[in-house]
């Protein structure tokens, strides 16, 4: 397994495997058995022959001036053993300045698809994930890359990128990890007290509470469906702060419409200092 932590480097490896199928992942690290299953997920893709690239990069430009970069977690030792273990062929984990100069003035900003869910409360969240993802895309020369659905509005707005910026890349969403109680799996799981940890569940069985009285009941307002999903979190996770609960089209991401064929309920939960989301689709 190759480790590669500048420009130059990722472009000589580029050369070297052009023509070799590569499969990305890109993540932040701090990695845990949901990154391993996208990282598995990425073996499948890449096939025998082919390469899974892992990106190891905590992105400064998709942190606002009040959310925790210096105390996101960094283990990259534990992280290349994960790599390691699910099947990756290189590492690219770059240091902030090698991907942005500091006389750099060109950055993406996305005008549509990240006014809504964590877009609304995270202001230029989703332009720095869009400036980092393309130069990734650029560096890496990847032929597919794999995204996990937890956030389902990074997923959206990858798309787009792709699409509008006319990417030669094929995305893949690859279901949340779960623990066995339900709870999302998430680098910021960690920052949970006990109490905290046991009520953290609760944000996965409002979800499903919702899509139960969707299917079953035959509830189709979303402020109902929502309502519902506020009054558990309330009487289940009395120390969570909802931060957003919100019903949107699963493509544009804008409010449900007649013409909307896939429905997605998205939250937002604070507990403490940690930002746990999660969604649902309903089908």
């Amino acid at each position: 397994m190759n480790v590669i932590n500048n420009i130059r480097q990722i472009r000589s490896w580029h050369t070297i495997n052009r023509g070799t199928r590569c499969v990305l992942v890109p993540t932040m690290g701090a990695l845990h058995e949901g990154h391993a299953a996208l990282i598995r997920a990425a073996r499948e893709l890449a096939g025998p022959n082919g390469n899974v690239a892992v990106s190891i990069f905590v992105n400064p430009l998709q942190f606002g001036p009040n959310e925790d970069f210096t105390k996101y977690p960094r283990t990259l030792v534990e992280d290349l053993a994960v790599c390691r273990d699910n099947g990756a062929d290189m590492i690219f984990a770059p240091k902030a300045e090698d991907l942005y100069p500091a006389d750099r003035s060109i950055q993406l900003f996305e005008t549509s698809l990240s006014k809504t869910l964590c877009g609304a409360s995270r202001p230029g969240h989703f332009d720095g994930v869009c400036t980092v993802v393309a130069k990734l895309f650029n560096l890496v020369q990847c032929d597919d890359a794999v995204f996990g659905k937890k956030d389902y509005q990074q997923l959206a707005i990858i798309r787009q990128l792709v699409r509008d910026l006319d990417f030669n890349i094929v995305l893949h969403g690859i279901d949340t990890v779960r623990e066995p109680d339900g709870l999302a799996m998430s680098s910021r799981n960690r920052y949970l007290t006990p109490e905290e940890r046991a009520q953290a569940p609760a944000i996965r069985a409002a979800l499903v509470a919702a899509r139960d009285a969707w299917k079953n009941g035959g509830e189709r307002d979303p402020a109902a469906l929502l309502q519902l999903i506020k009054q558990h979190l309330q009487q289940h996770a009395p120390l969570g702060r909802i931060d957003y609960v919100d019903a949107v089209d699963a493509n544009t991401l804008q409010p449900v419409s007649s013409s909307t064929e896939l429905v997605v309920i998205a939250a937002a939960v604070f507990f403490g200092g940690a930002r746990l989301i999660d969604n649902i689709e309903l089908k």
